[in-house]
């Protein structure tokens, strides 16, 4: 199925598996790829070199095109643009959009650029700036979300501006996929979805967590760190709604040092991200403190297996998946679908 998606990255289908930290590893970045859609690395959660050795690793695995998605506020992502362009990443992704200079920079190099949004105003800038194309992410996503539903949103992103849009929020099978483009997107990308496969290093209790949840286990909180965070309801997460404010800002700090220790990041590096976090979002001090909790929090569940300890970043399709397939097998039955649902809405001649 050839869209302007694949024409620009060069893969087979209109698929993106998004760059979640902790669980979009080069495993799953190149099962993905391989399977002729488009795997991104998720790097925030990463080290400036255990990024470069991802990118390689990746590379080593596959020789289809992948990306890698990064902060662009992140005080080291000079750094990580480098390898980027160094190791000669086809795809770079955003979760904050980038700046103007910084995509100029990228797309000389050859690097296409792909910010994801969550509002059209925001689109219409990046695509002003140059982006290649851009993700819209609606309110049913996963991890940090609006409150605008992708059927909204969408349309309104698609009619707004003139480069690819990829859809994102609720996607899961063919049939999502087909609705997406009649709405005028190029694609598709999902994060929760590609979780929920065999290739994901998420732990199976955890991956049994998602599979048991109903769509109203999924929750949007901002207990975690002041913004609406979509996620598993859990006994944790009751607790930081409920808890005193001192004792969340003090588990907070800690674990912002166990991140610090983690990422490389120096404090005065925490500070600059925080500040850039704080910066146009109205946040209080305590919320920022709060947000250097969340890396943390992830990967207690995400890498460690603790539910007890952590938290499930989730899309509200969690409550409608049932399975555990490869990479390959999601694909093409993904496209698969797609490919009959067109074949009955196309009218016989």
């Amino acid at each position: 199925m050839e869209t302007a998606l694949t024409r620009l990255v060069g893969v087979r289908h209109p698929i993106v598996q998004t760059g979640m930290g902790w669980v979009a590893g080069p495993r799953l970045v190149s099962a993905t790829a391989n399977a002729g859609a488009l795997g991104v690395l998720g790097s925030a959660t990463m080290t400036v070199d255990g990024l470069r050795e991802a990118v390689r690793e990746v590379r080593s695995r596959t020789d289809a095109p992948f990306g890698v998605n990064l902060r662009a506020d992140a005080a080291d992502a000079g750094d990580r643009v480098r390898i980027i362009v160094e190791e000669g990443v086809r795809v770079a992704s955003f979760a904050l959009a980038p700046s103007r200079e910084l995509i100029a920079e990228l797309k000389e190099a050859g690097v296409v650029v792909i910010p994801s949004v969550g509002a059209r105003r925001h689109a219409e800038k990046v695509a002003a700036w140059g982006a290649d194309a851009v993700v819209v992410q609606g309110g049913e996503g996963g991890g940090h979300t609006g409150d605008v539903a992708t059927t909204v949103l969408l349309p309104q992103v698609v009619d707004a501006v003139d480069i690819p849009v990829v859809a994102a929020g609720g996607f899961f099978d063919g049939r999502g996929l087909v609705a997406a483009l009649a709405y005028g997107a190029a694609g598709v990308a999902m994060g929760t979805r590609f979780l929920l496969t065999s290739e994901s290093t998420v732990p199976d209790a955890v991956k049994a967590r998602y599979l048991a949840a109903t769509v109203r286990d999924v929750t949007v909180t901002r207990a975690v760190d002041g913004l609406p965070h979509r996620m598993l309801r859990t006994d944790l997460v009751a607790a930081l709604e409920h808890s005193v404010r001192a004792k969340a800002l003090l588990h907070a700090v800690r674990r912002a040092a166990g991140f610090r220790k983690l990422s490389g990041l120096t404090w005065r590096q925490l500070v600059h991200d925080g500040l850039a976090m704080r910066h146009g979002k109205d946040l209080t001090w305590s919320q920022v403190l709060l947000a250097a909790n969340t890396p943390m929090l992830l990967r207690s569940a995400m890498v460690e297996g603790r539910t007890d300890l952590g938290v499930m970043a989730s899309g509200q399709v969690a409550g409608v998946i049932d399975d555990l397939p490869s990479c390959a097998e999601l694909v093409e039955r993904i496209m698969k679908e797609a490919e009959q649902v067109r074949e009955r809405l196309t009218p016989p001649r």
